[in-house]
C-alpha cells in the first residue's frame, strides 16, 4: 500500500507579461545551494505579490514575479496527502485547471501560450534517494504525467534517468514535464530556481517562434496572397526590417542573459534542464529561420528596388518620348509644315 504520508507540491505557471521598464531595483535569485557567484546574467526579477488562495479545496501560497518585464511566473505551493495516489493525480488536476483559469489570461489559455511544470518535493525518501525512486517508480512516472495509465517500463527509465545530486542523500530528477527533488534538510529552493528559468526560457523561445511565424504570415499576405492590394511601400519594407532586427536582438539576449555562473552543481543541474526541456533544439530552430527569414527579406528589399529602379527608367524614357516629341513639334513649326493661327 502507498505511503499517506504528506508532501509539497510545486506548481509552475508561466506565461507573457509585457510590462514598461521601470526604475525599480532589481531582485536576484535567492536560495541557491553554495553559489555565491551564480547568477543569470542580466534577468530582472521583480517580485508582483504573494498570497493565499483556495484552489479546488485546497489553501495554496502564491508567489507571482515577471522575469525580464516580458514574462510572468507563478509559484504555486500547496500540500497533498497520499500524493502517489490516483485520487492525488486527480485532486491535484483539479487544483492545477483551477489556479490557471485564476493566473493566466485568457487570450494565453486560448493559444496555449504558457507553461506548466509540477514538481514533488520530499525530504524522506527511504531507504536512499535511487532505492526510493526505483520502488516508486510506476507511482512517480504518473505523478510526473498526471495521468492514471501505468507507463511503459521503458518510457519509465527514460523520463526518471536525468538525476542530479548533489550529496548522497539529496537527488533530482528532472523531466520535461515535472521533477522530483529529494532534500533531507529542505533545501528546495535552489533546484525550483533553475527549474524556473529553464520555463522562462522555453516560453521566450516558444515567444520568438511565434513572433516570426506572425511576421511570416504577414510577408505572405502582403507580397503573395491578396495581390489586389496596394504593392508594399518603402515604409511597409522597412517596418519588417525593424521587426525581424527586434527579434534577432531579442534571440541574442535570450542567449546571453542565461550564462549562469556558479558551481558545479548549479552547472551540472542547469545542463540536464537544458537537455530535458530541448532549449538546444528550440534555439536551432529558432536561428535557422531566422536564418531565412534573413534571406527573404533580402529578396524583397532586392525586388523592390529592382522595381523601384525599372519604374525610374520608364520614367526617364517617357521624359525622352516627350521631350523628343516638343523637338519634332518645334522643328516642324520652324520648316513651315505647321502654321498657327
Amino acid at each position: 500500500m502507498p505511503s499517506k504520508k504528506t508532501a509539497e507540491i510545486c506548481y509552475i505557471l508561466a506565461f507573457p507579461d509585457l510590462a514598461a521598464e521601470t526604475a525599480e531595483p532589481k531582485e536576484q535569485i535567492r536560495g541557491l545551494k553554495d553559489a555565491p557567484y551564480f547568477q543569470p546574467v542580466d534577468i530582472d526579477v521583480r517580485t508582483l505579490g504573494q498570497a493565499e488562495v483556495l484552489a479546488g479545496g485546497v489553501q495554496v501560497s502564491v508567489l507571482r514575479q515577471r522575469y525580464d518585464n516580458r514574462i510572468q511566473m507563478v509559484d504555486c505551493r500547496f500540500q497533498m496527502e497520499d500524493y502517489l495516489s490516483i485520487a492525488a493525480i486527480q485532486q491535484r488536476e483539479v487544483i492545477k485547471q483551477a489556479l490557471r483559469e485564476r493566473f493566466v489570461p485568457r487570450e494565453h489559455l486560448a493559444s496555449g501560450m504558457f507553461e506548466e511544470y509540477v514538481i514533488l518535493l520530499l525530504t524522506h525518501a527511504q531507504p536512499t534517494p535511487d532505492q526510493y525512486i526505483e520502488k516508486n517508480a510506476a507511482r512517480l512516472g504518473r505523478f510526473i504525467r498526471s495521468q492514471r495509465e501505468v507507463l511503459d517500463q521503458t518510457e519509465l527509465e527514460m523520463m526518471l534517468s536525468s538525476r542530479v545530486r548533489y550529496s548522497t542523500h539529496d537527488l533530482t530528477v528532472v523531466d520535461w514535464e515535472g521533477a522530483v527533488i529529494i532534500a533531507p534538510n529542505g533545501d528546495f529552493q535552489s533546484d525550483i530556481e533553475l527549474l524556473k528559468v529553464g520555463n522562462y526560457q522555453l516560453l521566450r523561445y516558444r515567444m520568438l517562434d511565434q513572433s516570426i511565424e506572425d511576421l511570416l504570415d504577414r510577408i505572405n499576405e502582403s507580397f503573395f496572397i491578396n495581390k489586389r492590394r496596394p504593392r508594399p511601400t518603402r515604409g511597409a519594407i522597412r517596418d519588417i526590417v525593424q521587426h525581424r532586427l527586434e527579434m534577432m536582438l531579442d534571440f541574442e539576449r535570450t542567449e546571453q542573459n542565461l550564462l549562469l555562473i556558479g558551481d558545479w552543481y548549479t552547472a551540472k543541474l542547469y545542463t540536464t534542464i537544458r537537455d530535458e526541456f530541448y532549449l538546444e533544439e528550440w534555439k536551432n530552430a529558432i536561428r535557422s529561420k531566422l536564418d531565412n527569414l534573413e534571406s527573404i527579406v533580402q529578396t524583397i528589399q532586392e525586388n523592390f528596388a529592382l522595381s523601384f529602379e525599372t519604374l525610374m527608367d520608364r520614367l526617364q524614357m517617357l521624359g525622352w518620348v516627350l521631350l523628343l516629341i516638343g523637338y519634332l513639334y518645334l522643328y516642324a513649326l520652324d520648316a513651315g509644315w505647321i502654321t498657327l493661327k
